[in-house]
């Protein structure tokens, strides 16, 4: 009996440290990232936020100044010259891609031929950085070289399209690059979205004698909630941090017309000079981001605990 006892405690000693090993080894794996994560990010961000309380200029400064810094960003009239042209972006950037999405995704979900070629197509502007986005848009959009000069060439002379080097609609030239790049994301998205829902539901309501357009504004609709709720977090966060697109494309201009926080969050920290303000708009950007993606992760985590139940 002693024997057969003293035999099995090397084999569950032996398991014991594989088990431990094994659990241990995702965690060594994974630990130089997390740390770098750690630092790098989370650790910067704890810094920009330090920083926005100091009197830093060109270099960081230690000299704690309280909210001076806030009350310079909110009393620049650049700042709301960001906030509105973010407002104006922001708005037609959510609304307009997803509705140009949504429209692509139901478009290829009619099981169109051709759809394995179209759906790389309108994937494919996703790939590109948004600095060789700009950087196209803006020679596309140039009176001198672009749309008004190939127009002019067929004959219509007085054919203008000034857009990018007018103060009033320059604006809207960030919109319709961000736009063309985007939409095909938002569409995948929503296609997801109708792939998964059971045809067993539409067939029923067809049978019951709803129209196209009642099974879609009734059904298919609601049912596509998630996506859009996803779509609006993942644009809304593209739009707040816009900053390469803006800069290849019309650098802020003319003027501020196209100046938004990110911008006026760079040209404050290393071009005037004055980071202690950089960074408060830097906190402020992150505020408005926190915003839109800490409630989602919640809505989230309770919707997965909820059914988990």
């Amino acid at each position: 009996m002693s024997i057969t006892q003293t035999e099995t405690v090397p084999i569950v000693t032996t398991a014991t440290a594989r088990e431990r090993l094994q659990g241990w080894l995702p965690r060594l794996v994974l630990a130089p990232s997390f740390a770098a994560v750690l630092l790098f990010v989370y650790g910067f961000i704890l810094f920009t936020f330090y920083l926005s309380f100091t009197n830093s200029k060109i270099l960081p400064n230690f000299t704690f100044v309280g909210l001076q810094n806030y009350e310079k960003l909110f009393a620049a009239p650049n700042w709301w010259t960001a906030l509105s042209n973010l407002a104006i972006f922001g708005g037609l950037y959510i609304v307009i891609c997803t509705i140009v999405g949504l429209g692509l995704a139901i478009l290829l979900d009619q099981k169109i031929r051709g759809e394995g070629l179209l759906r790389p197509i309108y994937l494919y502007p996703m790939a590109l950085s948004f600095i060789v986005t700009g950087t196209a848009w803006k020679w596309f959009l140039d009176p001198g070289i672009g749309v008004e000069t190939i127009v002019r060439s067929w004959g219509f002379e007085t054919f203008t399209f000034d857009w990018i080097k007018n103060n009033d609609m320059a604006i809207y030239t960030v919109v319709i690059a961000a736009v063309w790049q985007s939409s095909g994301f938002v569409m995948a998205m929503f296609l997801a979205g109708l792939r998964g829902i059971d045809n067993e539901i539409l067939k029923a309501a067809q049978i019951d004698g709803a129209s196209n357009f009642q099974l879609y504004r009734r059904i298919v609709i609601p049912l596509l909630k998630p996506a859009f709720l996803s779509a609006f977090v993942v644009l809304a966060h593209l739009a707040i941090k816009s900053y390469d697109l803006v800069v290849a494309l019309t650098n802020g201009g003319p003027g501020r017309a196209t100046e938004l926080p990110a911008t006026f969050m760079y040209s404050y920290t290393f071009t005037r000079n004055q980071m202690g303000i950089g960074a408060s708009s830097a906190v402020i950007m992150l505020v408005m981001i926190a915003s839109v993606i800490v409630p989602y992760i919640y809505a989230e985590v309770k919707g997965g605990q909820s059914n988990g139940r």
